[in-house]
């Protein structure tokens, strides 16, 4: 079915795209039969698929990544197609409307997107409040956190706090946001002093609360081994839960694309990342001795994709940009790689 309509879907600007099917599948989940056809259609559920990871229960390891559902309005429309986990955001502590218009770009012949957003969302305010009204059903739900466009890097941390104490109560996990390439300066924050203060501060309010969230770190693509040896290190120094790797990337290496659409800025990411987002996952593992949890994303387009990020070390994996191109039946066929 996805087969036919993608053709049709592909033909208009994307993100006013997204915004129409997102808000038809709003629609369409408040009449009668459609939640429990989707359940049929999608959802692969077996007890050899649950995962405990971070002494959280997940339903089945794959999840949608950040960026999709910027503002947590429509969880449970997409928990229906059978994801074990849904990561909302970037969430700010103020909203902002993000970068100017068109900021998101198909590269069909790569199977790829550029995306320069910039933490378009409607603030951390809005989207606590939506998140305490979900009715979960063991859904687990992350959410990932930034700074304000306008907040200068010296005052990030307060940004990241102001996320951190206002999603406390209503998500299950923190990824903390520090390598989108579409926020001028937040990359710099990577760098390990910047880095270390941000992480222990999140630490140490989470051991003043009765409970404790997992804190996870997004990283870029683009980082060196030198620069992942430092990250292993920083995880070790926080003891933090674990890495999400990884973020979009700057590299336009190999693209097929016209240079029209190749030369936009942002960051990139589908198929052309899948490759070196397997190789950070397989080297943050193998130099750790698998001490921490690992989310690879990045470029997952098939089963075997997927698959092959468990088999580098992944605990858990997640998509976007292949469910966009490849369509909701990827989830099925991908959990049920998973139980053979």
């Amino acid at each position: 079915m996805y087969k036919l309509i993608k053709p049709i879907l592909f033909k208009f600007d994307p993100e006013n795209i997204h915004h129409f099917v997102t808000g038809s599948l709003r629609t369409a989940n408040r009449i009668w039969g459609v939640k429990s056809m989707l359940k049929q259609t999608f959802v692969v559920e077996s007890k050899q698929l649950e995962r405990e990871v971070m002494g959280l229960k997940f339903k089945n390891p794959l999840g949608l990544a950040a960026g999709f559902d910027k503002n947590g309005s429509m969880v449970e429309e997409l928990a229906r197609f059978g994801f074990g986990f849904i990561e909302v955001g970037t969430v700010t502590p103020l909203p902002q409307p993000g970068n100017e218009k068109p900021r998101m770009f198909r590269l069909p012949q790569d199977s790829a997107l550029i995306n320069r957003m910039g933490f378009n969302n409607q603030g951390v305010d809005v989207v606590a409040h939506r998140l305490s009204k979900l009715d979960r059903k063991g859904l687990i739900i992350g959410g990932n956190i930034g700074k304000n466009k306008i907040t200068p890097n010296e005052e990030a941390l307060s940004d990241y706090i102001k996320c951190f104490d206002r999603l406390f109560d209503v998500v299950d996990y923190f990824v903390v946001n520090v390598s989108s390439p579409n926020t001028p300066g937040l990359r710099e924050l990577q760098e390990k002093e910047p880095l270390m203060n941000i992480l222990n501060s999140l630490q140490q309010r989470n051991k003043k609360n009765d409970i404790s969230r997992p804190i996870l770190l997004k990283i870029a693509p683009d980082l060196t081994n030198s620069q992942l040896d430092d990250i292993i290190e920083i995880v070790r120094e926080t003891k933090i839960a674990g890495v999400i790797a990884t973020n979009t990337t700057i590299s336009r290496e190999g693209l097929a694309a016209p240079q029209s659409l190749s030369s936009q800025t942002g960051g990139l990411s589908g198929k052309p990342l899948t490759n070196r987002s397997t190789e950070v996952v397989k080297y943050l593992a193998d130099h750790s001795n698998k001490e921490f949890v690992i989310i690879g994303v990045g470029g997952i387009h098939s089963p075997k994709d997927a698959l092959e990020k468990i088999d580098a070390g992944a605990s858990l994996v997640q998509i976007y940009t292949g469910f966009i191109y490849e369509g909701p039946g990827l989830i099925k066929r991908i959990l049920r790689a998973f139980l053979r």
